[in-house]
């Protein structure tokens, strides 16, 4: 296993942690977990980066990268919404395209395909990992200014989210044609 696809694995490896820091009862616990959510956020630019730049890009990380980054936001998202700090309905929207994009990936990859994440899916990736660094943040100082422009990237994220979705399908609408 190449570095890049071991840096996805010790992503996903961080997300029990995260959630776990989340449920304890911490005065710091947003703290904590923001620093555990950063790190992992690091490792999804460091990962692409290094693939990248020494031709290290596989299918296996091709494939787990972007379900690592969904693995972490969900579990993020699903433990703001215990905090009151997002919708539900933001989270069933992203959980939904989440996993028809997963579900998309999983068909072609059994006709040896792989789609990869496209400009969209990245920047929506990049938008709902800066929401919730932001009301993470918000949370552990008690501010309602962080706070606000996290629930305000939250939203944009939602709109990227349904986006990428339609765009996915729409570039790849051929996939389903013999199926």
């Amino acid at each position: 296993m190449n570095l890049p696809n071991k840096l996805t694995m010790f992503r996903i490896c961080l997300v029990p942690i995260f959630v776990i820091f989340m449920y304890l009862p911490l005065d710091n616990k947003f703290g904590i977990s923001l620093l555990i959510f950063i790190i992992a956020a690091l490792t999804d630019a460091l990962d692409g980066k290094i693939a990248r730049k020494y031709n290290l890009i596989t299918d296996f990380g091709k494939f787990m990268d972007p379900l690592a980054d969904k693995l972490l936001v969900i579990a993020a998202l699903i433990c703001l919404i215990e905090e009151a700090l997002v919708p539900g309905w933001i989270v069933l929207v992203i959980v939904s395209r989440e996993l028809a994009v997963s579900i998309m990936r999983a068909i072609v990859a059994g006709d040896g395909k792989v789609v990869a994440a496209g400009i969209s899916g990245k920047l929506k990736t990049v938008t709902q990992m800066l929401a919730i660094v932001l009301l993470l943040f918000g949370a552990q100082i008690d501010s309602s200014l962080v706070l606000n422009i996290g629930t305000f990237l939250i939203y944009l994220a939602c709109l990227l989210t349904i986006y990428s979705g339609y765009e996915y399908f729409s570039q790849n609408k051929e996939i389903f044609g013999d199926r």
